[in-house]
């Protein structure tokens, strides 16, 4: 099983509410939303917590992403993280929030990068059609600003990850065909939504023809509620085939998808799922494809 093998967790949040700011956890909440109510994960959520979630897994590093917070809160956030780092080891890497479309997003950069533990920025610009599923109002990554801002990126050795909904996949592939030293790593195994799996193959497939795009194997309850092990096992099984092992990599994405099942439920299902690679692609999946594209430099897996 999975469980013996090296794990590196390659999405995390943590989040101090007292703290920092993080709207979308704060009253009142509401279930007609892309994720439906997080009001059972709205409470503190720290290191510990997670470890002890995690509890039965050889877990090696996380790869914290960044958790809504307030956007004037973005430096803030990665710099309580970055503090915990130096205390405690982990979070092993950052991901930090810039809006990539802010026309003064360069100097947040400049100070992300900075932090000894940042890797790369999440911006998320799921939008779609369908006024309960879109994340935006429209589709930033379509504006001269949005893709100005992703240029930025490469200059200051940053990683994006990709939070987007499979109907933009194609638009974006051109995008990042322009800016091939800018490693970009899917978040959530696409976020397929229900009855659209051809436009997310046609998209996965376009993002995955370049060498610089990877995926997380994650959030099988963002646009499946309930998820169900055959419903993961069909993506799950096809994104590893469109990207293969090297370019693949699990995640827990705790504790939101929490909001979708227990973490046992979700990693062992991506066990259950796996068990049929060889051991070195499943040490691929679950810790050598994170520490490669993160670069956390871990020498124990």
């Amino acid at each position: 099983m999975a469980r013996d093998i090296p794990f590196i967790d390659a999405h995390v949040h943590l989040w101090d509410l007292n703290h920092i700011r993080y709207p979308w956890l704060t009253p009142p909440f509401a279930d007609d939303g892309p994720n439906g109510s997080v009001e059972p994960i709205a409470r503190d959520y720290g290191l510990d917590d997670y470890l002890a979630d995690a509890s039965g897994w050889d877990v090696r590093g996380i790869v914290h992403v960044d958790a809504g917070a307030d956007p004037r809160d973005a430096l803030k956030e990665t710099d309580w993280l970055q503090a915990m780092a130096d205390a405690r080891r982990m979070p092993t890497a950052i991901v930090a929030f810039a809006d990539l479309a802010d026309p003064d997003v360069e100097p947040l950069l400049a100070a992300h990068a900075a932090r000894a533990n940042v890797r790369g920025i999440r911006h998320i610009v799921n939008w779609h059609a369908d006024p309960r599923r879109t994340y935006s109002p429209r589709d930033v990554t379509r504006d001269a600003a949005w893709e100005q801002g992703f240029a930025l990126l490469g200059k200051y050795g940053l990683s994006f990850d990709l939070q987007a909904y499979p109907g933009q996949f194609p638009h974006l592939a051109a995008l990042i065909e322009r800016h091939p030293d800018t490693q970009v790593i899917v978040n959530h195994t696409g976020m397929a939504v229900p009855g659209e799996r051809d436009e997310w193959r046609t998209g996965m497939r376009a993002l995955a023809r370049l060498p610089n795009v990877a995926t997380k194997l994650s959030g099988m309850g963002f646009t499946h509620r309930p998820w169900s092990l055959d419903q993961a096992r069909a993506y799950v099984l096809e994104a590893i085939e469109i990207f293969g092992p090297a370019r693949a990599m699990v995640a827990s994405d705790f504790p939101t998808d929490k909001l979708f099942g227990s973490f046992a439920r979700h990693l062992d299902a991506y066990a259950e799922i796996t068990a049929g690679f060889t051991d070195a692609e499943r040490r691929e999946l679950f810790a050598g494809t994170a520490n490669r594209l993160y670069r956390l430099g871990l020498t124990d897996i």
